[in-house]
């Protein structure tokens, strides 16, 4: 007796696109709110990590981002790649593997904020004593 099934199985050959996705999700990372893990520049952008990270087995949709709408370019604007809680973590590490991960601002330089609002103060005092000079010149050109 054989051990496997001989004939057409239609368990293992997808019915068509959608139910081939739907069998690469790993149930563990489909739990949870929606929360945003990536952006894309444009739709296909966008979709390139949602194919990037449905082949790990993370579920993923695009989301148009907050205050972009413009229904003349569908496909145009930044798109948000949200994935549920739970594969949050898995999708960051495929997207860190893809170098596509999104980059932090690097850590501010101490001292850096305080010596920029020295020097704008001092550029604000440097300009309000131009002005007075000019201005004092000025009246005594006039008043001679």
């Amino acid at each position: 007796m054989p051990l496997v099934y001989a004939g057409e199985v239609s368990a293992e050959r997808p019915d068509n696109e959608a139910h081939e996705r739907a069998r690469k999700i790993r149930p563990e990372f489909a739990r949870g709110s929606l929360v945003r893990v990536a952006g894309g520049r444009n739709q296909a952008e966008a979709e390139l990590i949602q194919n990037l990270l449905i082949e790990e087995g993370v579920p993923s949709v695009l989301r148009r981002s907050a205050g972009f709408d413009v229904p003349e370019f569908l496909s145009a604007g930044p798109r948000d790649v949200m994935v549920p809680e739970s594969g949050a973590e898995a999708a960051h590490g495929v997207l860190l593997q893809a170098d596509m991960a999104p980059t932090a601002a690097p850590p501010p330089v101490p001292g850096q904020a305080q010596r920029h609002a020295i020097r704008l103060l001092l550029a604000i005092l440097g300009g309000g004593l131009v002005t007075a000079l000019l201005t004092w010149a000025a009246i005594q050109l006039g008043g001679a």
